[in-house]
């Protein structure tokens, strides 16, 4: 099995999955927003309708969750709980552009963001999705961008800001968090932003696509196999302060994907701050093991301070 398989099964549950051809829908108390009022651009047809699969294998002694073949990109706000923060960050969940790790990579990263007095916006973008082809048993690495996945992340910064004052959030303090391939919808938010790549549908679109601050979490596709830095995210000095959490013994995506990322950034001047630990693998999230990496979301709250995002 080739290894990007394999952390997929694991990411996903894949194996001994029981599959509902539903849509995922949040807890209750929670609405699914749609990204787009009408057509949704640049569609392409998928392998079937969307569902939702539970696995039977566990992770941090729970099962994974995925949601497959989403046509119709949603967004979910949870609200601060507490006092309300003023900031916040919209998360982009894992699953190798082929699924989404819904609670691992998502209601998870939101339950740890709003109990931080942090809105939280899960974002469910379009899969299957580029880099991965659902034709085949394979996956190119062309590292392209990864379309339509980032038209429907952009869409989404813009929303939150658009709908920044009902929210009680400051427009100048909305980020974004990734895991794994979400990661890589990171850095391509916080690369690509002035590239516009649908056309304007609402009001909403007059909004700027830049993220204040940005976290890649394991992030994937970053590094090409010969460890050259993907072109397609052009890291400049306006790329927005960033944080990076790296095991060193991930072998589904590799250590290289992160330090290729910082080093960009590092060379670019701008603001970074990057965790390797030893032991961690992949698809960790936040959920706590034994391993002194359960401890980045800390960290990251920490780093948020430094950078003006929270209060001190």
């Amino acid at each position: 099995m080739k290894p990007w398989i394999a952390g997929l099964c694991l990411l996903l549950a894949c194996a001994g999955a029981q599959a509902k051809n539903d849509v995922w829908q949040p807890a209750a108390g929670h609405t699914q927003i749609a990204l787009w009022p009408g057509a949704v651009p640049d569609a392409q047809p998928l392998p079937g309708p969307e569902s939702v699969r539970t696995g039977t294998k566990l992770l941090g002694g729970k099962t994974v969750t995925g949601v497959y073949n989403v046509s119709r990109p949603t967004m979910t706000v949870y609200a601060p709980a507490g006092q309300n923060r003023g900031t916040a960050v919209v998360v982009f969940p894992g699953g190798g552009f082929a699924g989404l790790a819904i609670d691992l990579e998502g209601t998870e990263a939101c339950d740890w963001l709003t109990s931080k007095g942090i809105t939280c916006v899960l974002l469910k973008y379009r899969v299957p999705s580029a880099p991965y082809d659902w034709h085949c048993d394979c996956r190119p690495h062309n590292h392209d961008l990864s379309m339509p996945s980032l038209e429907d992340a952009q869409r989404t910064i813009r929303l939150v800001r658009f709908h920044a004052a009902e929210w009680h959030v400051d427009p100048h303090r909305i980020g974004v968090i990734g895991f794994s391939a979400g990661g890589f919808l990171v850095a391509e938010t916080s690369t690509q932003f002035k590239r516009r790549l649908y056309g304007a549908v609402d009001a909403a679109d007059r909004e700027s696509a830049r993220p204040d601050f940005a976290m890649a979490i394991y992030p994937g596709h970053l590094a090409f196999d010969d460890g050259r830095f993907n072109p397609n995210v052009p890291v400049t000095g306006a790329t927005p302060p960033t944080f990076l959490v790296q095991a060193e013994d991930d072998y589904v995506d590799g250590v290289n994907q992160s330090l290729v990322y910082y080093a960009a950034l590092a060379k670019a001047r701008v603001p970074a701050e990057m965790h390797l630990y030893a032991h961690g693998g992949h698809a960790f999230g936040l959920r706590r093991t034994a391993q002194p990496i359960t401890g980045w979301p800390a960290l990251a709250e920490d780093w948020m301070r430094t950078i003006g995002m929270l209060p001190h």
